[in-house]
């Protein structure tokens, strides 16, 4: 067993030493870049954990838009915030610069051969099918159940405020996070997974999910850089077996929640079978109406050629508005702006839920939520595969390392370049010196030429929150109306403010950006104070 194990690690240091060869170029090497803080993972690990920040705003400051980092066994991989180089990787050549086979692989295990898990054609079949649920029309019809969900929400906190004090404290995180599974369960999956009724009544599948990430991330290095070469060996029940027998926590935990998820996923899915074997009136009588995310994907994709199809294997498959609500609460003027705007929208509409357009007319919500998510994005970084050997060209040049100017960067094939979406939103010379300060009031007038000029590659907003391309979030007017919903029904009837205990929040920078207190917990918590409107 041990000498199986010996001659695995052999093979396995001799693939990356290959690789290392077959990456290193001389143009890439004359980019500069901070020293490895180790042979093994080089700079990987300034870059994946939890307290990175520091690392990342270091890079943006004393490299600016484009940087050579340290690989894994000494490979040379990139680092960029270039709008130009950013919107190559993407749009001009995406189809060279792909996903990695550690993500791939990652996202296949973790979520089966769905949206996330899959390369190439079989993605671009899978969004083609998608698209229209995520359309402006389709939204319209969702809206609805986006209020009657927000207003559960809204009545349990008010039970809890009538039991105790005029002033309570609670965790908005579990609250927004249970919101957002409500809502994605009920408007996507047409299943209700939490009633919202109690602050202890949660349903099994909101407390498993929160655990994936986080755990993900602490297995980071192994999946990018192991997985993809230990995937393909033996049978699923024989690589079952081995993930059994390692003694490895996380790597159960995940295996666990991997396990539980699909459990629920299949059940849905065979749901939503047998209620359109029994005709149209058994579908609409379901949670969603029939027009949930996967009754219409399913209902497309009968329609659809055998070509377009996909199978079904493949169809199975939060903390933004926390954070909103958190900065509200550390901004009381711009809090009651907003209650103002929305108080006197709805007393001129004489409604009590606005509609998709009226919604979407009020500017300072607008602002909020922009603003929110340039400075915050969940996800701070996303990586892409060089699959053949190319060029990178820069929206600014950059001085190499022998002294000469470089407009472009020669991409060996095999090399990873990270888009780091956390620098691009804060680029001071596209933003400004203010770039890093949370000002809503900046969306409230035409923004600079700088950034309109430097054609970032975002789909939303000049921005990169959700990225762009043909892997951009397919969601993401979807998780905006959310956020408008759900802040703009608790703005007008809490207030928010600081909890008044002396705790340190500490954002994780994990996969999805998580709060903790003190950063010694790894419960993912946002504790704040509400109390109801005068």
């Amino acid at each position: 067993m041990i000498a199986s194990a010996l001659l695995f690690a052999l093979l396995l240091l001799r693939s990356l030493r290959r690789q290392r060869h077959s990456t290193s170029s001389a143009f890439i090497d004359n980019i500069p870049a901070p020293k490895s803080s180790s042979w093994l993972r080089g700079n990987y690990q300034q870059i994946f954990n939890s307290a990175a920040w520091p690392f990342h705003e270091f890079l943006r400051r004393e490299y600016g838009s484009i940087v050579r980092l340290h690989g894994p066994f000494g490979a040379s991989t990139l680092y960029t915030f270039d709008p130009k180089a950013m919107h190559h990787v993407l749009f001009t050549e995406h189809n060279v610069f792909d996903m990695s086979d550690g993500f791939i692989e990652g996202n296949r295990l973790n979520f089966g051969g769905g949206f996330f898990g899959t390369p190439g054609h079989e993605h671009r079949k899978q969004r083609k099918i998608l698209n229209p649920v995520f359309s402006g029309a389709h939204l319209r019809d969702m809206i609805p159940t986006f209020f009657e969900i927000t207003h559960k929400l809204e009545d349990a906190l008010k039970r809890s405020l009538q039991s105790g004090s005029q002033t309570q404290e609670i965790d908005i995180l579990s609250w927004m996070g249970r919101t957002s599974l409500e809502i994605i369960g009920q408007a996507g999956l047409g299943y209700s997974l939490d009633p919202l009724t109690d602050e202890k009544i949660v349903h099994p599948y909101s407390r498993t999910i929160k655990k994936l990430v986080p755990t993900l991330m602490r297995v980071q290095f192994w999946r990018m850089n192991v997985l993809p070469r230990v995937v393909w060996i033996g049978s699923p029940g024989f690589r079952r077996l081995i993930v059994n027998s390692l003694p490895w926590k996380d790597v159960h935990q995940i295996r666990d929640i991997v396990d539980y998820m699909w459990e629920v996923a299949t059940e849905i899915y065979e749901n939503k079978k047998r209620a359109f074997k029994m005709g149209d009136e058994a579908v609409a009588q379901q949670i969603g109406r029939g027009k949930d995310i996967i009754s219409v994907l399913m209902r497309a994709n009968m329609k659809a050629s055998n070509e377009e199809k996909i199978q079904d294997k493949d169809v199975i498959s939060q903390t933004a508005m926390a954070r909103v609500l958190n900065l509200l609460a550390q901004h009381p003027d711009v809090q009651d702006r907003l209650r103002q705007e929305i108080i006197e929208a709805k007393r001129q509409l004489d409604e009590r839920n606005l509609s998709f357009e009226e919604l979407n007319a009020l500017p300072y919500l607008d602002a909020v939520c922009r603003e929110t998510l340039r400075l915050f994005p969940p996800v701070s970084t996303v990586f892409r595969v060089a699959r053949q050997d190319t060029a990178l060209p820069l929206h600014k040049s950059i001085t190499g390392l022998n002294g000469t100017e470089i407009h472009q960067v020669m991409v060996p094939k095999g090399t990873i370049v990270f888009l780091s979406i956390f620098n691009a939103n804060r680029n001071p010379e596209l933003w400004g010196k203010d770039s890093e300060e949370w000002k809503p009031e900046r969306w409230l007038s035409p923004l600079s030429p700088e950034v309109v000029n430097a054609r970032i590659p975002g789909v939303y907003s000049h921005l990169m929150t959700f990225i762009g391309g043909g892997r951009s979030c397919i969601g993401f007017k979807f998780a905006e109306l959310e956020m408008k919903v759900v802040i703009s029904t608790l703005v007008e009837r809490f207030k928010f403010s600081p909890s008044t205990k002396e705790l340190e929040i500490c954002w994780q920078m994990n996969n999805i950006t998580t709060p903790i207190i003190g950063g010694k917990d790894d419960h993912p918590q946002l504790p704040i104070n509400i109390s109801l409107v005068d």
